[in-house]
């Protein structure tokens, strides 16, 4: 891992845990792990219609049992199933599920507040791409819907 890499890990977990702090309501996550594999910025003006964002590429880890806690995102998120079974629950509380080699679109905004979780026994590795305006953070959390 570059020293870049470790960098942005260690300031994104420090953030994350700064910001879980700060909101008592929020609904933290279990037994997840992420590591970022790449980044890069789209400024803006680059491409019509297009204001600055940041595509950052994760792996993530949830074990069996864990969940990311309920959020949203103020970009799109594109995921794939690697391994394991996804269930994702929204505002709604409806709670598709997603299995290895599917994909997944989480539109931006915080009405789609949302959490994923691993009902399985083996753990669930899910490949993701966040596209959110430059400078916000991955996610936001937030707290469960009433439904929840």
């Amino acid at each position: 891992m570059t020293p870049i890499v470790r960098v942005a890990v260690v300031v994104a977990v420090l953030g994350g845990s700064l910001v879980g702090a700060m909101r008592a309501e929020a609904t933290p996550g279990s037994d997840i792990t992420a590591v970022t594999l790449g980044q890069a910025q789209i400024p803006a003006g680059l491409l019509p219609f297009v204001a600055g964002t940041d595509l950052v590429v994760r792996e993530i880890t949830i074990g069996p049992g864990g969940s990311t806690g309920w959020h949203y995102h103020d970009g799109p998120v594109f995921g794939f199933v690697r391994s394991g079974t996804l269930t994702h629950p929204g505002p709604d509380c409806v709670a598709p599920v997603y299995r290895t080699g599917e994909f997944i679109y989480e539109p931006a905004g915080e009405w789609n507040v949302h959490i994923g979780q691993n009902l399985g026994t083996e753990p669930l590795v899910l490949d993701v791409v966040y596209a959110p305006p430059t400078g916000d953070p991955l996610f936001r959390d937030a707290p469960a819907p009433d439904c929840a």
